[in-house]
């Protein structure tokens, strides 16, 4: 099912069952969400992603940043991430997206995808240090992408576009029944930057 083009109550789920995923749209005006990309692309500690699959070490175009209240060790496809301190732009958004949606984050992923033929394969955001069914805000900047989600089970789909300064949530059971992308396009060579807050157990 494909939610393009239409108007969404940020309180409706976008799930038919399973989880909640709630799209709020843009947070920010044009000329906010501008700044806000400009300002991530210079300050942040962009690096690009690495993953041990089947023993050998891949890196990635896309790059990623890692930051914390502190100095959180996070640990995906076998690689290990200690997080930043966080960044006064980084600070703002965290409160933007906390006193709209009520929740509380420790922590931000980063990624740059300088191009649309860099995306994210289907995964779901499950590793152990994430606070189990916690919510993770998503905040989009630049190039406007399609992003998906399917049924671990059923294998339904779910896709929508994630505009620029937007901001998309996803909480309670999602990530144990949904995967999820960004696959890549052909439609635009714009850079997009995605901030995804969450909340580290230790």
């Amino acid at each position: 099912m494909d939610l393009f083009n239409n108007k969404i109550d940020f309180l409706e789920n976008l799930l038919p069952k399973d989880g909640i995923i709630n799209y709020y749209g843009k947070l920010l005006t044009n000329k906010e969400a501008n700044h806000y990309f400009d300002s991530l692309m210079k300050t942040i500690e962009w690096k690009n992603d690495q993953a041990i699959i089947y023993g050998k070490l891949i890196v990635t175009k896309r790059k990623v940043a890692w930051y914390g209240d502190t100095n959180f060790e996070y640990k995906y496809s076998n690689t290990t991430k200690r997080a930043l301190t966080w960044t006064t732009e980084l600070l703002d958004l965290k409160s933007i997206v906390q006193e709209k949606t009520g929740e509380k984050f420790n922590s931000c992923l980063l990624n740059l995808y300088h191009t649309g033929e860099e995306g994210m394969a289907w995964h779901s955001d499950a590793e152990k240090v994430l606070k189990k069914n916690g919510a993770i805000g998503s905040l989009s900047f630049g190039a406007e992408r399609k992003f998906a989600f399917k049924h671990k089970k059923t294998k339904e789909t779910i896709s929508l576009i994630l505009e620029h300064g937007s901001l998309l949530v996803m909480k309670d059971i999602t990530q144990t029944n949904w995967l999820h992308r960004l696959p890549p396009t052909k439609l635009t060579n714009k850079p997009r930057i995605n901030l995804t807050f969450r909340t580290i157990v230790l």
